[in-house]
């Protein structure tokens, strides 16, 4: 209908979904409206349906993806279980009588949550729940309360099992079990770097996170013997993944029955919750798939348009060190964290990104280059959960700490974005961070 190139096609695609975003259409919908009014406009209707005749049925029966409702629903399994309770509890026994050691089990418990449920969303929710009162009960300040929960929400996600970089590994052909492998160490190090924050806060303004009572041996023991179940369930899942024993969709399947069982010995889930269950796993996964095919048909208009290919032909032939490329694509994440959820984010820029980085030569094999990248990716994404104005973990947060101004939770977080910024920056110049595990359990 129009004569216009491929970038004009591309650039005006973008445009049209900025504006729809802007005016708070869903990502998936919106995605998908301009992938399927941009593919008209190129290559017809006839085209378009006969790519729709087999593109939906081929994206959603993709093996790999099947593990993805199979991690929501552990996720599930795991908030009915009441083990956010046992995990804060076991933390602050063993950390709460040092200064802000309050704060340093709600980030401990957030992490041990995290490695089961796979969602940063209901890391953040569901600790925030058992973190809270407890925090508020030794008076820690508001900004530092909410500040470590909000981030250490972000935990949920980085520490294996991991949705997004399931996703990801479906869009880029990647490994599950390598990336989950790759993605170890990084949460681990992102778990460490907030508790330094909380301890250099802390001793900058002691006032802002006292110690509590210091708990007895046995109290301490028995706490830490309450949370067997977790600790069993991950080394089971991501163990058995790890080495080989079992696929990530067995794994996860697995998960689900370990989880599945502490919710009814433990949680005392009944046939209501196991309702609950099913239904909180149904939405989030329908929601999940139609982003998914919404962002198919978005990345085919955009083959069609030849976008990806003419950007990374430009950033090939640019003389640009190729970290400096990383670095722009890291600015960029964090910009659309403004206004994006991470997997929306990872949904629309990875068909854009990745042909530019497979382009490029950073010395290492393309296989290594996607686990880098995935995490370097991830670890962007997630800080987008904890910056303004959309910031989803802080309103989660904040809704639960009513008596916090919200502007305190946002000054809460900056001390921990600054400690996401370092880590980003170590695992950029050093790659060996994200590919240790992965050479290490390859040379086995």
């Amino acid at each position: 209908m129009f004569d216009l190139t491929g970038l004009e096609y591309g650039v005006i695609g973008f445009v049209v979904l900025m504006a729809l975003l802007a005016l708070r259409i869903p990502i998936g919908v919106a995605m998908l409206l301009v992938g399927l009014g941009g593919y008209v406009e190129i290559a017809g209707k006839v085209a378009l349906l006969s790519y729709l005749k087999t593109e939906v049925y081929y994206r959603f029966s993709t093996f790999d993806l099947s593990v993805a409702p199979l991690f929501i629903l552990m996720g599930q399994l795991a908030s009915k279980a009441g083990l956010s309770q046992a995990l804060f509890t076991a933390a602050n026994r063993c950390l709460g009588h040092f200064r802000g050691g309050v704060a340093m089990a709600s980030v401990g418990a957030c992490a041990g949550f995290g490695a089961i449920s796979g969602s940063s969303l209901a890391t953040a929710a569901i600790m925030g729940q058992a973190a809270l009162p407890e925090l508020k009960r030794f008076k820690y300040s508001g900004s530092l309360a909410t500040g470590c929960l909000a981030a250490g929400g972000t935990l949920g996600i980085l520490i294996p099992p991991s949705l997004i970089l399931i996703i990801y590994a479906v869009m880029v052909e990647a490994n599950i079990a390598t990336l989950f492998q790759a993605a170890l160490l990084p949460g681990i190090l992102a778990a460490l770097g907030y508790l330094l924050v909380i301890a250099i806060m802390v001793r900058i303004n002691p006032e802002s996170g006292p110690a509590a009572p210091k708990a007895t041996r046995k109290e301490r023991w028995e706490s830490i013997l309450d949370i067997w179940g977790v600790l069993l369930i991950f080394l089971l899942v991501m163990g058995g993944i790890y080495t080989g024993i079992f696929t990530p969709t067995e794994g996860a399947g697995i998960g689900c029955v370990g989880t599945f069982l502490l919710a009814v010995t433990r949680g005392g889930m009944r046939w209501e919750g196991i309702k609950d269950v099913c239904l909180g796993t149904a939405s989030t996964t329908g929601l999940i798939f139609l982003i998914i095919l919404g962002a198919a048909v978005f990345s085919a208009f955009l083959g069609f348009t030849e976008l990806p290919n003419d950007l990374a032909e430009f950033f090939s032939n640019s003389g640009l060190p190729p970290v400096t490329v990383i670095i722009m694509m890291v600015v960029v994440y964090i910009l659309l964290g403004f206004i994006m959820d991470s997997l929306s984010m990872i949904l629309l820029t990875v068909p854009i990104f990745w042909p530019i980085i497979a382009a490029l030569d950073f010395g290492m094999p393309v296989e290594d280059v996607k686990l880098w990248f995935g995490i370097i990716s991830l670890i962007v994404v997630e800080v987008g959960l904890i910056t303004p104005p959309v910031g989803m973990n802080v309103f989660v947060i904040s809704s639960m700490a009513k008596d916090v101004p919200m502007i305190e939770t946002f000054k809460g977080v900056i001390p921990f974005f600054l400690s996401d910024t370092v880590r980003v920056a170590f695992i950029i110049w050093l790659p060996s961070l994200t590919l240790i595990l992965p050479n290490f359990w390859a040379s086995d």
